[in-house]
């Protein structure tokens, strides 16, 4: 019961974090005022900070731990290069352009991390 109520539970976050990132990076590309709201700005970490309690909670259910089994190892270097990139999408690129390209790249990693979790394969969609 618990493992399917923190897998529902992490995917929703999933969900919502990869919607709110996808709307943010709109905002950013027409350059909203919108994106520079408080509520903007927290409500991602509030969701992410459940999306991570959410994995931890699989993680130790399933006994399945990074740098143990190669596909959770790929997943968290996967998570790292998502924050990175969407750091530089949203925050810190120098140019539209930058942002714009790290924001496409974040989301093609996303989709990575995504393939990698459904297949349990650390090359995802690059296998």
């Amino acid at each position: 019961m618990s493992y399917v109520l923190f897998k529902h539970l992490h995917v929703t976050f999933v969900v919502l974090s990869v919607t709110g990132f996808f709307l943010r990076g709109v905002l950013m590309m027409r350059d909203s005022p919108l994106l520079h709201r408080r509520w903007v700005k927290v409500v991602p970490h509030v969701n992410d900070t459940a999306l991570l309690a959410a994995a931890l909670g699989l993680m130790v259910i399933t006994g399945q731990y990074p740098f143990v089994h190669d596909w959770v190892t790929a997943k968290v270097f996967g998570l790292i290069a998502y924050i990175i990139l969407g750091s530089l999408a949203l925050k810190a690129g120098r140019t539209r352009g930058a942002r714009i390209g790290a924001w496409l790249a974040a989301l093609a990693v996303f989709g990575w991390v995504v393939t990698v979790a459904l297949t349990k394969n650390p090359w995802g969609f690059v296998s």
